[in-house]
């Protein structure tokens, strides 16, 4: 797998127009109507697709996606690099793009730092066109180190050199919404056990418009305040996954060597009730 994941609208329109890479639009099809970058794929499963870690759910996940990458024409060794709006506008969903590509075993991905409204601002072209692709013949291969799973999760819970962190908004953490969707739209609110919390957003850098990563400096600082180090064992939750892999994105690039994606996140824990939580609301 390439060390490279974050690309600048520049370098990825120099790696398109040299034919070195395939770009992935997880938008909505009516924003990718609208107007997307030349040349690029469009699949919105990426981001709205909910999906468990059992044995069960990771063949679903293989059997919804591995269709997809065919039909866009993702081939192996070959350069993708996905984008959203930006790093925050679908809940980290080019990021959850990244995730899904190297869970799969695709050992060649990116994301175009900034997204489609970097790009825009930068002046690079802009299309309406349906981009005509020949299917592949993609393979998925799971990478499970990149992985934790539900039953990761739950032998963490006695593990002390495990740590979780929960990114998710303030209201989830705090047990007063069960999800981004609707206060109830998971059927418990709350936080796995001794979980670590640092919301999303501080890991990028306050912006209304357009987000991108802070420094590694920065990420490193604001994971030490809540006892977090580079060499740690960390699994990082969210509610589908998303969030999670921004972060996973943004510790990686800090340095972090050890940090897994619990994938089913709050969307799955929630939905076995004999899983352990803390429901209570915390003091503010």
């Amino acid at each position: 797998m390439t060390s490279k994941i974050l690309y600048t609208p520049i370098e990825a329109y120099e790696k398109l127009n040299n034919g070195d890479a395939l770009l992935v639009d997880v938008r909505d099809a009516e924003d990718f109507a609208q107007g997307h970058i030349p040349g690029a794929v469009n699949i919105p499963e990426m981001f709205t697709t909910l999906s468990m870690t059992t044995p069960e759910g990771l063949e679903e996940l293989k059997n919804t996606f591995v269709p997809l990458f065919k039909n866009a024409g993702i081939r192996k060794n070959q350069n993708v690099i996905v984008y959203e709006d930006s790093l925050s506008t679908r809940y980290g969903g080019s990021c959850r793009g990244y995730f899904q590509l190297s869970l799969l075993g695709h050992n060649d991905v990116g994301i175009v730092d900034g997204g489609f409204s970097q790009w825009k601002k930068d002046g690079l072209p802009v299309s309406t066109e349906v981009t005509e692709t020949e299917p592949s013949d993609f393979e998925a291969e799971l990478q499970l180190s990149m992985l934790a799973t539900k039953g990761d999760v739950l032998s963490a819970l006695s593990n002390p050199r495990v740590k979780l962190l929960d990114n998710r908004d303030e209201d989830e953490w705090r047990g007063e919404s069960s999800s981004p969707y609707g206060i109830d739209f998971a059927p418990r609110k709350g936080r796995i056990p001794g979980a670590r919390w640092v919301e999303w957003y501080q890991f990028m850098k306050p912006s209304d418009e357009i987000q991108h990563l802070k420094s590694p400096e920065e990420i490193r600082a604001i994971c030490a305040q809540v006892g977090l180090y580079p060499e740690d064992d960390i699994i990082i939750y969210c509610f589908k996954g998303a969030r999670a892999s921004n972060t996973y994105i943004a510790l990686k690039e800090a340095g972090f060597t050890h940090v897994r994606n619990y994938y089913g996140s709050w969307n799955e824990w929630s939905r076995s009730p004999e899983l352990p939580i803390h429901d209570g609301v915390l003091a503010a």
